[in-house]
């Protein structure tokens, strides 16, 4: 992720104090997760020293349990396999079959069994003429190992775009990225297939806040959205988000940077940026009983006070009241005018 602009961060702290964003009906209720199990994704702390700017995270379908991140920029062609339950990497891939990554910035894993890189940040503010995604097997078995890469150049249809968020749908196997823009940013839509000959344009579907990652639920009918402060859950349908989605309860994690599913899709995973960064595990909310079942009475919806997703489910989720979103706002500041100072190699 490039250096944060005082006013970039402004925006962003801007936008999450607001109570809601009119960005795309109210979310229909989605069909109930599976009850909660003892194979549920818990939390965890990355422990590799080499991991200091997770900036994508994909859960493993081969592998359950793991979760495949990668640096953002100056490490070079690796995705880190980790133990969602030690913490401790498994697995460390060395891609081969492309060029210099210039600014990596996330991973989403496809109906193909292959995993998406998605070198899509800019580190020239929007300037690059073209990005590039990674396409590369998910491997059988974990461990140090190097693996061939197909590389597809990727240009938008109105122009440069900063961009943090790459999401390859679960069942048509389409690319999707949001791109970063303090006013909000554009949900980009790839070609039915991408293509090693010539480019990949990417068209502009619909209109998006600011966003540092998405991810779709496994079975394809949900799109997470995160920003710095805050997550929406957008029912998915006819390949565009609907309504102005579900506000989710992302916890306050400073640098904010990824967001995926559980394999099972119980739970939304959330990272950040950082030496030992922690992820946190947020459960999926059940949607709210229909006040016309038989016996049932009137109830708030998923995400309001009293409901599952309303409520911190231990000491790693924050209860964000409008106190505590002026604080985090105030600390997104700081954070920003700090990163300010920062080098980056071009």
């Amino acid at each position: 992720m490039r250096p944060l602009s005082l006013t970039s961060v402004l925006a962003a702290a801007t936008l999450a104090l607001l109570p809601a964003l009119p960005v795309l009906p109210a979310l229909p209720a989605a069909a109930a997760p599976a009850a909660e199990g003892p194979q549920t994704a818990s939390s965890f702390t990355i422990g590799d020293a080499r991991i200091k700017e997770s900036s994508g995270l994909a859960a493993s379908k081969r592998h359950p349990g793991v979760y495949w991140t990668h640096n953002d920029s100056d490490d070079g062609p690796y995705v880190y396999g980790v133990d969602g339950a030690t913490g401790r990497t498994v697995a460390r891939i060395t891609l081969t079959g492309i060029g210099v990554p210039r600014d990596v910035e996330a991973i989403s894993l496809g109906p193909d069994g292959q995993l998406y890189l998605g070198d899509i940040g800019d580190n020239r503010g929007g300037t690059w003429d073209h990005v590039w995604i990674y396409r590369f097997p998910e491997p059988t078995e974990l461990g140090d190992r190097t693996v061939k890469a197909t590389q597809f150049t990727v240009r938008y249809e109105d122009g440069p775009r900063d961009a943090e968020s790459l999401m390859v749908h679960p069942v048509t196997g389409r690319a999707y990225i949001a791109s970063k823009n303090q006013n909000g940013g554009g949900l980009y839509e790839g070609p039915e297939q991408l293509s090693t000959d010539g480019s990949n344009v990417f068209k502009r579907i619909a209109q998006v806040p600011w966003v540092t990652d998405g991810a779709f639920s496994p079975d394809g009918t949900r799109l997470t959205l995160r920003g710095y402060l805050l997550a929406r859950t957008y029912v998915w349908r006819d390949g565009r988000p609907q309504g102005e989605g579900e506000r989710v309860d992302a916890p306050w994690q400073g640098q904010a940077e990824s967001v995926t599913y559980s394999a099972d899709g119980r739970t939304l995973l959330f990272g950040a940026e950082g030496e030992n960064s922690r992820v946190v595990a947020v459960p999926v909310p059940s949607p709210a009983p229909s006040p016309a079942q038989p016996g049932g009475s009137a109830t708030a919806a998923p995400g309001a006070a009293g409901t599952p997703g309303a409520a911190a489910a231990g000491s790693d989720r924050g209860d964000l009241t409008v106190g505590g979103l002026v604080l985090a706002g105030l600390a997104v500041l700081l954070f920003g005018a700090r990163r300010l100072t920062r080098g980056r190699k071009q």
